[in-house]
């Protein structure tokens, strides 16, 4: 569970609130789907508040709480809600018109389902749910050796407890369906609770759980993403990715979520490169694509018999394609035989140009003016000496 007031939290008179561990949390919880609220410091109409909260509680799993007793809760705040059969501990995570947003993009209605708030959570309240969350690893523990106990096809994630004690719900991920009925009799039996399992995906697994990713950052499941997209091989493919699995998956074992974060772009660019489904036909040979640089629009292609690879820009590509449907065959990749002789004639010329400019008349006679002027600067240096 998280901080009662995270170190990204402001008070109500602008000042930072938090438990200045400098983000070295013993709970690990504070910087989990944190949400910066940038209507804070804006004045809302007091008769039109919202009056919806988004809680935050362990892991980072978060809901929506009514607040008719119109308390006077500031982010970061602990309450007391609703739950099903008792009360629960969590903290304000988002108030104001933000989480009327929130509820409409997870299309949550605002009708009597939502539960309530209680009250602001007191020093008490704190302590007791203190006790009740050090019965978490132990029980975690427990569990495990029934699982192992029961040969159960099934790997227990995380233990949450109600703050009441009366209730707690097992987070557990598998591959297929699992008989846990025998396992919920011994676990009711044994920790005197009631027990509720809950399945999730190795995704949301690896959220919960938290860590950092091969870019250096904290998991994207863990901090901001919520909703899990479909993620195909084939968005490795229109990246020009090598299909190495152990590149492409992230710590949940699935493919990484950042491969769809830029699929759209590329997407766009490869609209305008041509697709090749057979070597380009040349005189010398026949020249197999071997890579392509989408965003210069670039393509290198190579010969059977040479490790030298030959850019070639996209619309030179397309001009080979349509001379080998019609059967034709350029010279080389770069120019076919047309082009040869005039790009011949036009180096040839370019270089007698040169010549003539550097030997011609005009040099020569820009080389002379020179030196007549030096020697004039000379002389009238050497007139100027004072005589002895």
């Amino acid at each position: 569970m998280g901080c009662s007031t995270c170190s990204s939290v402001t008070t109500a008179d602008g000042k930072v609130a938090g438990c200045k561990s400098n983000g070295g949390c013993s709970t690990g919880g504070c910087n989990k789907m944190n949400v910066f609220d940038w209507l804070s410091n804006m004045d809302m109409p007091a008769l039109d508040k919202f009056d919806i909260v988004e809680v935050r509680f362990k892991n980072g799993r978060k809901d929506f709480f009514r607040n008719n007793e119109n308390l006077p809760i500031v982010t970061g705040d602990a309450v007391v809600v609703d739950v099903p059969n008792g009360h629960h501990i969590g903290y304000v995570s988002l108030q104001g018109e933000l989480v009327r947003l929130q509820m409409q993009k997870k299309k949550v209605a605002n009708d009597s389902e939502v539960k309530n708030i209680y009250r602001i959570a007191t020093q008490k309240d704190l302590e007791k749910f203190e006790q009740v969350q050090a019965r978490d690893l132990p029980t975690l523990f427990r569990t495990r050796e029934i699982i192992r106990e029961l040969k159960l096809e099934m790997k227990l994630t995380d233990i949450e407890y109600q703050a009441d004690n009366t209730k707690a719900t097992f987070y557990y991920s598998a591959d297929d369906r699992v008989d846990f009925r025998e396992l919920i009799k011994l676990l009711a039996a044994e920790f005197k609770i009631r027990v509720e399992m809950r399945q999730i995906s190795l995704r949301q697994e690896a959220g919960r759980l938290g860590g950092i990713g091969v870019c250096g950052r904290e998991l994207c499941c863990s901090t901001w993403l919520s909703e899990f997209k479909s993620v195909s091989t084939s968005a490795a493919r229109y990246q020009n990715l090598s299909l190495n699995p152990s590149k492409l998956s992230g710590q949940c074992g699935r493919l990484k979520c950042c491969l769809n974060y830029e699929l759209d772009t590329y997407m766009e660019a490869l609209e305008g490169i041509p697709e090749i489904e057979a070597p380009l036909l040349t005189a010398r040979g026949e020249a197999s694509l071997q890579k392509t640089d989408i965003f210069r629009k670039t393509m290198w292609f190579g010969y059977r018999d040479e490790n030298t690879w030959y850019p070639l820009d996209v619309e030179r590509v397309k001009v080979i394609l349509e001379m080998n449907k019609k059967g034709q065959k350029p010279d080389t990749l770069a120019v076919d035989k047309e082009d040869t002789g005039r790009d011949a004639n036009q180096a040839l010329n370019s270089d007698l140009v040169n010549l003539d400019k550097k030997f011609g008349g005009q040099g020569s006679g820009k080389k002379k003016k020179k030196n007549k002027k030096r020697f004039k600067n000379r002389n009238r240096g050497q007139n100027n000496q004072p005589q002895q």
